[in-house]
């Protein structure tokens, strides 16, 4: 989707009467390009399909999973924060629009990637404690979200999806870039949990905004220890 279409489509949604009432309006913030580990733009046709990705956006300590599923994600999901807000996922982008992002912090006790271990991941396939295939699944209290329906909750104790992250794509370049939020952000919570540890992980500026790009990279090499159920 071009930017200008992205910004007509989103002014289109905020002011359109639509059969649900959407409550939880979309957030914006600094326009970033999403780069490999080298510095080079990420292209769209280069995200291998049901892979962990990670990148930080919109600060500095917040992680977010980028992920190919494959498989057109579906059209639109009418969603529903916390505290009752709802809102519309409009689904994936990409030539296939089977890219997708989300925050990577759990929405029922904000278990997060770290460098050292991860309870929370994409899982392609079943398991002994996962009986769903393609999930966001944090094994922590064993919440599980559908990635390609906006990560609506599908089971375990999260009260709310994982917060969407809204990425633009260039079909002329194929870079994707992230522009802002979807649903029930959790920063503030995030960060009065965990601020000092994310300062030590983060050089001491875990709530700078990001800005121009976003380094992506495999869940694999950024985190030493991911704990599968």
């Amino acid at each position: 989707m071009e930017r200008r279409d992205f910004i007509k489509f989103c002014a289109a949604s905020a002011f359109a009467a639509p059969a649900v009432a959407a409550d939880a309006q979309p957030r914006f913030y600094s326009r970033a390009r999403l780069v490999d580990p080298k510095g080079a733009p990420l292209h769209a046709k280069a995200i291998p399909a049901s892979t962990n990705l990670i990148f930080h956006y919109p600060f500095a300590a917040t992680p977010c999973f980028l992920l190919n599923l494959g498989r057109p994600a579906k059209g639109s999901a009418t969603l529903k924060t916390a505290a009752k807000e709802t809102y519309e996922w409009k689904g994936g982008v990409g030539p296939g629009r089977s890219i997708v992002a989300y925050s990577a912090i759990c929405a029922h006790k904000m278990s997060y990637p770290t460098r050292d271990i991860s309870f929370i991941s994409f899982r392609a396939e079943k398991s002994a404690r996962n009986k769903l295939a393609s999930v966001i699944h944090c094994c922590s209290e064993h919440s599980q979200y559908d990635p390609a329906e906006g990560a609506k909750v599908l089971a375990g104790p999260a009260p709310q999806p994982l917060a969407a992250i809204l990425l633009e794509h260039d079909s002329a370049t194929d870079e994707i870039h992230a522009v802002g939020t979807l649903g029930g952000e959790m920063f503030n919570e995030f960060f009065g949990k965990f601020e000092f540890r994310l300062a030590m992980e983060h050089g001491g500026a875990p709530r700078a905004a990001v800005s121009g790009s976003c380094v992506v990279e495999s869940l694999d090499n950024y985190c030493r220890q991911q704990v599968k159920c």
